[in-house]
């Protein structure tokens, strides 16, 4: 796997991405492998492996750390006032223009990644490369991925009840969070001081096993989706307006960003922090909570392609706005 990266990484080019591109199309050519059930089926490995990411997430995490960044709440704030409520309040408004049509699970897809918290890594590196508040980005990034476990399903349970085919009742989805992700993480933060040390120098080897389950979760949802009919009738007009849509809807995320960052008084590597942190979304949690809130929905694959999409134009946009601020920083330097 690392081999096969590098030759990737040469070229320029993401590896990740590709093998998402592939595991959609197997789905699509191979689904029965997909489909299966058991306790080594893929799906079944997929939950496993959330719970050994969510732990090993929880050895990496140093709680200190994060209390002496708490203090500097103008900037928490911005950042996760627009995860968790300018974003999903923005795509709430256009529901009303798909409820009960032929692309009200797209819209539901759409919503569900505002619902999202942000990504970790990648939205840390960016605010490196930029030269922005790195310890403020870690502090956001990590709460961010922390409340999200339990933000996400609350709005999710507003709509997801009767859309889909499938209905989401809160409270079995809250214990099925319980011990499938909180009680893992709170065990690998227990055991940070004893185990962190040993995590952190080998989060090589975790960065690629969170792939891989992320992997496999795509590959299975998109074979029930694919069995199932779920994206007859989405050709490739509709997803190309998607992708217009996305796009458009992270050029404004990012003005409002803009805006609140300096009426807030913000410095400018704390508004690159926000900037980062602020209009990215973590597909690693948007595909475990799609494999825990939409278990029983045959078109989870269809509300995972929003955040596919969401992904691969998050991690080409940020890295040109990382050289740009970074142009920009070394020019004022």
């Amino acid at each position: 796997m690392r081999l096969f990266s590098l030759k990737f990484s040469k070229t320029g080019i993401d590896w990740f991405t590709p093998a998402l591109l592939l595991m959609i199309l197997l789905g699509w050519l191979f689904p029965g492998p997909g489909l299966k059930t058991g306790i080594f089926s893929i799906k079944q490995l997929a939950g496993y492996g959330i719970s050994v990411i969510f732990f090993l997430y929880g050895l990496r995490l140093s709680v200190g750390q994060l209390v002496k960044c708490a203090a500097h709440w103008k900037l928490h704030l911005v950042i996760q006032s627009v995860t968790f409520i300018i974003f999903p309040l923005l795509i709430l408004i256009f529901r009303k223009f798909f409820t009960g049509g032929k692309y009200e699970e797209l819209w539901l897809g759409v919503f569900f990644l505002a619902a999202l918290p942000s990504t970790v890594s990648s939205a840390v590196v960016m605010v490196s490369l930029a030269g922005g508040n790195i310890p403020g980005a870690v502090f956001n990034a990590t709460f961010s991925s922390i409340a999200g476990i339990l933000i996400t399903p609350l709005w999710m349970g507003l709509f997801v009840q009767g859309a889909g085919g499938g209905s989401m009742d809160i409270l079995p989805v809250f214990s099925r969070l319980a011990y499938q992700i909180l009680l893992p993480l709170a065990a690998g933060v227990a055991l940070h001081s004893r185990l962190g040390e040993i995590a952190i120098r080998n989060k090589g080897f975790t960065r690629y096993f969170d792939q891989s389950v992320i992997l496999a979760i795509v590959y299975s949802s998109f074979s029930v989706s694919f069995s199932t009919g779920v994206f007859r009738g989405i050709g490739l007009p509709v997803i190309f307006l998607l992708m217009l849509a996305l796009l458009v809807f992270f050029a404004f995320i990012n003005l409002l960003i803009t805006i609140f960052a300096r009426r807030a008084g913000l410095s400018r590597e704390d508004r690159i922090a926000a900037l980062f942190c602020g209009s990215t979304k973590s597909l690693m949690h948007g595909s475990v909570m799609a494999k825990v809130l939409f278990s029983n929905v045959a078109s989870a694959g269809l509300l995972l392609l929003p955040v596919l999409i969401y992904h691969a134009m998050q991690l080409a946009l940020t890295g040109v706005m990382s050289q740009r601020f970074a142009a920009g920083k070394s020019k004022h330097a």
